[in-house]
């Protein structure tokens, strides 16, 4: 019976990469120790990672492999694999973690307590990523720690916080607090993000969505999700503009439930639904980290969605209308599933993905089974973004 099994797999494997030569211009395949569910971008070509386990974990700057930039004689370059480049140990799991932009900087939270960890990335004289201070957290703590921002003023500032009512911003090398949002409920965050330089979105689990200014004390715009049919526990949301938009007016905002629907809106009316879909996706139970949803930044109208199952999804949300229908994803990239082989019967779920910044069909996913995966699909005529 095991033997069938064995085959019946290696059939599967067969089958995926004689389909992946057509759908797929790139895919390359790295193997941590311990699986993550954080990829953050460090600079063009390298991404932080971390694991989440309970006791100590490996922080890893990895560069991606050179010949996925080589867009010309790809032959010719012998740099195929990925390369650790710095590397440090945890003494504890890392849930949450976010590069300071124009730094060699990163912030982590455990998911124990709302307090952060202070991370150098190290430079050309050292591999070493060290510890070098912390930044104190509020009273409350949600079930999976804070959610993180950075952005680069005239000093490396943090915006961070566990529930709505409790998110500050924080300057990194004195510790000074300089804003705290005046929100009156206390509702867990799945997503805290900068859409401007000063305007900040604290989505919470519930659907919620408090739209902030670090540059006025004045309460912030409170905004439910809409209105939707079906149950839904947790909610997941991004935004698409970023911290050098200078007018967030143009920001789209995505909100994804645990009962498979996606809700688009605007940030001068969040809401009211611009367009809506039910996704093609697992449903059943879910954890606030296991889902992640994200605006391709170089991609119009394009969203990922992975954490259902064990694939990540792009849909073309150019096609949704007002009304709810039920949608087909655009690109459904399976990697993680195809290629590993569960000994405990338990499947492999996709813990975390990114977009290249600037690259448009390329992402990295990584998965529970300590994979990660750099793969650019390959444009299909049809219904493409």
């Amino acid at each position: 019976m095991a033997d069938m099994e064995e085959t019946e797999f290696d059939d599967i494997l067969d089958d995926w990469f004689i389909e992946s030569l057509k759908t797929y211009k790139d895919l390359y395949v790295y193997q941590l120790e311990c699986p993550t569910q954080v990829i953050e971008w460090t600079s063009g070509t390298t991404v932080c990672v971390s694991g989440y386990s309970s006791s100590k974990n490996e922080i890893l700057e990895l560069r991606l492999p050179l010949k996925l930039f080589a867009d010309e004689n790809k032959g010719l370059c012998a740099e195929r694999d990925f390369k650790v480049v710095h590397g440090g140990f945890t003494d504890g799991p890392v849930h949450c973690l976010r590069h300071v932009p124009g730094t060699r900087c990163v912030v982590t939270n455990d998911g124990l307590s709302s307090d952060l960890q202070v991370w150098d990335l190290g430079g050309d004289d050292g591999d070493v990523i060290r510890r070098t201070g912390s930044v104190a957290g509020g009273r409350s703590v949600s079930q999976s720690g804070s959610r993180i921002a950075a952005r680069l003023s005239s000093q490396p500032e943090v915006l961070h916080g566990a529930q709505s009512g409790d998110v500050r911003l924080t300057q990194l090398t004195s510790g000074q607090p300089l804003f705290k949002l005046e929100a009156d409920s206390l509702d867990p965050l799945s997503s805290l993000q900068f859409v401007s330089e000063a305007v900040f979105l604290a989505g919470c689990c519930n659907g919620n969505l408090h739209i902030a200014d670090t540059r006025t004390s004045a309460a912030p715009q409170l905004s439910p999700p809409p209105a939707s049919s079906g149950e839904s526990v947790l909610w997941w949301t991004d935004a698409s503009a970023g911290p050098s938009c200078s007018d967030p007016s143009g920001c789209r905002i995505v909100r994804v439930s645990s009962s498979g629907q996606a809700v688009i809106s605007d940030l001068r009316n969040p809401g009211e639904a611009v367009s809506r879909a039910q996704l093609d996706v697992q449903t059943g139970r879910c954890n606030l980290d296991d889902v992640r949803v994200s605006w391709a930044p170089a991609l119009r109208d394009c969203i990922a969605v992975s954490g259902f199952s064990g694939a990540v999804q792009i849909y073309n949300t150019s096609v949704w209308k007002t009304e709810l229908q039920e949608t087909r994803p655009l690109f459904e990239h399976r990697g993680h599933t195809v290629s590993s082989q569960s000994d405990d019967g338990v499947p492999v779920r996709v813990t975390a993905h990114v977009w290249h910044p600037e690259r448009p069909r390329t992402l990295l996913s990584a998965a529970s089974d300590g994979s990660v995966h750099v793969w650019d699909w390959v444009d299909q005529p049809a219904g493409s973004c």
